[in-house]
């Protein structure tokens, strides 16, 4: 059953929480960070990014204690506060779209991920595993949550409906139109019902952040051997997860790009990939797949699509059935000669939330040869996929809701 418990926060203040959210650092351009840094003090890019004090490129173990450093001087200045007792925090995201995801961020057990009670469904990429795990042990502490999806629950829902009957704690809207809203339930009563209904659930699915659960894993490790008095309530024995219910999830589709033909011609390598698909070239204008077992192709400028001749292939798994999984055992491995997705540079991803121009400019600009794209995964294929305990290839998936860094933060 899953153990989800509420915790102390560090948070920022009411009137700076607008100013300390931030996007993952990832999504910035570097003249988007710099701005940042140059103008908004109370940032959280402040934080995961000390160097820029110095005018300085940090990396390691060197940047991990800066990071440190400066979130202890948030504390310190008063820009971020801890709640005095352990509370659920009831999160809802309004974006410029409309759509609404309404969930509880929550500690989540490293030991439910362990015995599979926290399904995954995706293959990460190692190196970023230990990277990260390394990073949390030296800062200590972890600002963006896991997102976790669970099965609709009326009592839940009940729940944080009437929760949010309340004033909001925080409400802010970010410059990509989304608004954001946070209540921190600390009652008694509300804590048990939450907590009971969670204890309830035999299965909850990792939805986006695999490689910050298993980093987060990977910690719970080292720390638990690390320690002749573990008890197992500790801290590092839990990481800290935003749980959406399935019907607010929103899935996009990761496309691929790839840097050469594996020292192939153009020709030839149409000519291989006609042993596995039918092939039609759509011409100049962008080109999407309309369903399952299509693929769209980006190459030498022009658009082509590729229906998979199905008699070729054997749909054995859940897995086997995955478009992502069928591009990588039809074309990937065997023609471009990409076997190891979580660590091969020659491949890179761009989500399919951004437009299908987006794969052509970093083909037309020279930075990939080819781009492929496939129409999105559904949930039931999600579920299935991590039932079967099957792994996903890495970054099938794009999943919505995207949460801010720093609005909740989780000490280690």
């Amino acid at each position: 059953m899953a153990n989800i418990i509420p915790f102390k926060a560090v948070r920022p203040t009411r009137d700076k929480v607008n100013l300390v959210a931030s996007r993952s650092y990832q999504s910035y351009t570097k003249e988007q960070v710099e701005a940042r840094l140059r103008d908004n003090p109370f940032s959280f890019l402040q934080i995961v990014n000390p160097g820029y004090r110095y005018d300085k490129e940090l990396s390691g173990e060197p940047n991990y204690h800066l990071v440190r450093n400066r979130y202890l001087e948030f504390i310190e200045d008063g820009i971020f506060m801890q709640d005095d007792t352990a509370c659920y925090y009831v999160y809802k995201i309004v974006d410029r779209d409309k759509q609404e995801f309404n969930g509880i961020v929550a500690a989540t057990s490293a030991q439910d991920y362990e015995n599979d009670i926290i399904k995954k469904h995706e293959d990460t990429i190692e190196h970023r595993e230990i990277v990260f795990k390394n990073y949390l042990k030296t800062v200590g502490f972890n600002a963006e949550p896991v997102l976790l999806t669970y099965p609709d629950n009326e009592v839940i829902a009940n729940i944080i409906k009437n929760v949010q009957k309340e004033r909001a704690e925080f409400e802010f809207t970010t410059t990509y139109r989304d608004t954001h809203y946070l209540w921190p339930v600390g009652d008694k009563a509300l804590i048990d019902g939450i907590r009971k209904e969670f204890g309830e659930m035999d299965t909850i699915y990792i939805a986006d952040g695999h490689h910050r659960s298993a980093s987060s894993y990977l910690l719970y490790r080292d720390l638990m051997a690390d320690n002749p008095n573990h008890k197992g309530d500790e801290h590092y024995n839990f990481f800290m997860s935003y749980l959406i219910p399935e019907s607010d999830l929103k899935i996009h589709d990761f496309n691929r790009v790839i840097k050469d033909l594996n020292g192939l011609t153009k020709e030839a390598f149409l000519i291989k990939l006609d042993t596995w698909y039918r092939i039609e070239n759509r011409g100049k204008m962008p080109y999407k797949p309309s369903k399952k077992h299509h693929f769209s192709m980006y190459l030498d400028g022009d658009y082509y699509s590729l229906y998979l001749r199905k008699a070729m292939f054997n749909f054995a798994t859940s897995l086997d059935a995955l478009d992502a999984q069928i591009l990588h055992k039809t074309i990937l491995g065997p023609i471009l000669g990409i076997q190891d997705l979580r660590n091969d540079n020659r491949i890179a991803y761009i989500n399919g939330k951004k437009d299908t121009i987006s794969m052509k400019d970093s083909v037309d600009r020279g930075f990939y040869t080819v781009g492929f794209g496939m129409v999105p995964v559904s949930i039931e294929e999600m579920k299935q996929i991590a039932d079967d305990g099957l792994r996903m290839p890495p970054k099938s998936t794009f999943i919505e809701p995207k949460l801010r860094s720093g609005i909740t933060i989780y000490e280690i």
